[in-house]
């Protein structure tokens, strides 16, 4: 069965990660992870007072449940696999609000009324650090804490080299690392992930026109170009990001660690598999409706 979990429903993420956290750490409290999840939900789904609610089809709130999941699986398969430095239960606390806060910079104020929170795209990572900086103090979190959540965060930034960015101490990368997995891995192998490029076309489409760039200096140029270029982008950049710049954790999701079957990298095979299908055979367009 793959997800294990039901990404669409917040309740069930979060007591799969409740007994992923009490097996890891018996003795720790749970208030942590029961607060964050509760105000999470709360904020992308509209009841809080400055925000209202995500209006994203592509990253929206299932998109952060699915990174969640993952993000979960792979530091309980890490723990389970004995590797040093070992996370203690804070650090993982503090990667789970990393996970769940590394996109709410897509959320708009709501004074805000114009398009959607998509027009963000180009700056939601630094948005998402504004808004956490803002939230974990009320949650308890001291500033080392704080920066440790915010870095994790940066490393979500698409054209962001971990390799080159700085951390205090070696477990901080660890989570960077495991954070832009899961976010990767998530979404590349959720089952709707063929059918949802169109959306996600639309959400870069909204940013460029937000920004105002020039035709020449978008990524995309149409949604076929995109679906064209997934299984290359998949191929040539996620897998040796993946390989190196985020030091293959991705290999802990393995059961059993480490030569047992990858659930998500079997997925996303499934995935590309299924565009380049659909690009090879396309859907023929319907025909035009005669007019009356």
């Amino acid at each position: 069965m793959f997800p294990l979990v039901d990404t669409k429903n917040p309740q069930a993420i979060a007591a799969f990660t409740e007994r992923a956290f009490a097996a890891m750490y018996p003795d720790a409290s749970h208030v942590w992870l029961r607060t964050i999840f509760r105000d999470m939900e709360k904020l992308f789904s509209g009841r809080h007072p400055d925000y209202g609610p995500v209006d994203l089809h592509y990253h929206d709130f299932e998109h952060t449940l699915e990174a969640t999941l993952c993000l979960v699986l792979l530091l309980e398969g890490r723990h389970a696999a004995g590797v040093a430095p070992r996370l203690n239960s804070r650090q993982f606390e503090l990667a789970l609000a990393s996970v769940l806060l590394h996109d709410a910079g897509y959320l708009k104020l709501r004074s805000d009324t114009s398009g959607t929170g998509a027009k963000y795209t180009f700056c939601h990572v630094l948005r998402s650090c504004a808004f956490a900086a803002s939230y974990l103090p009320v949650l308890g979190a001291n500033n080392y804490e704080v920066e440790a959540v915010l870095g994790a965060i940066n490393c979500t930034g698409p054209t962001k080299e971990i390799s080159r960015l700085r951390f205090r101490e070696p477990l901080e990368k660890i989570v960077g690392c495991s954070l832009a997995t899961a976010d990767f891995l998530g979404q590349m192998a959720a089952a709707d992930y063929p059918d949802e490029l169109e959306i996600l076309f639309d959400e870069f489409q909204e940013s460029d026109d937000f920004i105002h760039l020039p035709p020449s200096r978008r990524a995309f140029k149409s949604c076929d170009e995109l679906k064209m270029r997934t299984p290359l982008f998949w191929a040539k950049f996620v897998l040796p990001k993946l390989e190196s710049d985020f030091q293959a954790v991705y290999r802990f999701l393995a059961r059993p660690y480490p030569h047992g079957r990858n659930a998500y990298l079997e997925a996303i095979e499934q995935n590309i598999g299924i565009i380049k299908q659909r690009l090879e055979s396309p859907a023929p367009k319907p025909r035009p409706r005669k007019k009356k």
